[in-house]
């Protein structure tokens, strides 16, 4: 069912590309990369919003986290409260990415696949591939070289790892919502070390073409967030609360205060 629907779709799609743009394997994970972002980006902006509301309430949940130091579960109804009034979803930037997982890992598969190099890769290779397009099989292998490497091996010189780590951190760093929260916080920090040292773990260990979807992957993720216009912040409700009406005295006060000042007359006294 998984090469159904995710993994054969993907490895066609990604041999029609080879074809069209000059049996380019680089091009052609290139144009693969962007069509499943493209696919996905509905969710990527969700998620990235999400992010920018968290990082612009942090100056409020940092005083409800001094007001009550002392009480955890007060704290909590008021954070939740917080979230509520400013139309946030705590967990709204997980739910997208989660639902994106699954094509993002069939495109991995499928890029792992294409590339493939002994004979045995070849015929699993074969069982993805449509019968029904003229052709396709004709084409595998793939051509592997590009500039100094064999995009079905690891980069010899760790150039590729080195850019997967730096792009995979800074597009982790955007996506991150601020917490104020120590706990959450230092979770998040851990996060943010550990999931680009894998993402150059596994470009170090599989074919140098993963390594070029990752840094496609991360450079979009980044382009996303700062073409993407920044949504004002819902109002509060003391924003939207109605001003009362001024008393009485009040407005007397009001006229008073705008009632333009006379310069004093001066008494002309007699010679």
């Amino acid at each position: 069912m998984w090469d159904f629907l995710i993994l054969n779709p993907m490895v066609n799609l990604l041999l029609l590309f080879y074809r069209l743009l000059g049996h380019q394997t680089v091009l052609a994970i290139t144009a693969l990369t962007l069509v499943v972002r493209l696919a996905v980006l509905p969710l990527t902006l969700k998620q990235q919003q999400s992010a920018r509301r968290m990082q612009e309430l942090q100056p409020e949940l940092a005083k409800l986290q001094k007001l009550y130091a002392n009480d955890r579960e007060k704290l909590a109804q008021e954070q939740m409260k917080l979230y509520r009034n400013a139309g946030i979803n705590p967990l709204g930037g997980c739910l997208p990415l989660l639902i994106q997982l699954p094509l993002l890992y069939g495109l991995w598969q499928a890029i792992m696949r294409t590339l493939a190099a002994s004979p045995m890769e070849l015929l699993r290779l074969s069982q993805n591939i449509y019968t029904f397009i003229p052709d396709l099989t004709s084409l595998i292998p793939l051509q592997s070289r590009f500039l100094w490497m064999d995009l079905g091996q690891p980069d010899p010189y760790y150039v590729l790892p080195i850019l997967v780590v730096v792009t995979s951190w800074l597009s982790q760093k955007i996506l991150t919502p601020p917490s104020a929260d120590p706990r959450s916080r230092a979770m998040n920090q851990q996060m943010l070390i550990m999931m680009p040292l894998m993402f150059g773990f596994f470009s170090i260990s599989f074919a140098s073409g993963l390594s070029i979807y990752f840094i496609i992957s991360n450079l979009v993720t980044l382009l996303q967030y700062f073409v993407t216009p920044q949504q004002k912040p819902a109002p509060s409700e003391e924003e939207e609360r109605p001003k009362e009406p001024a008393q009485p005295k009040e407005r007397e006060q009001q006229k008073v205060q705008e009632r333009p000042r006379q310069a004093p007359r001066r008494k002309s006294g007699r010679r």
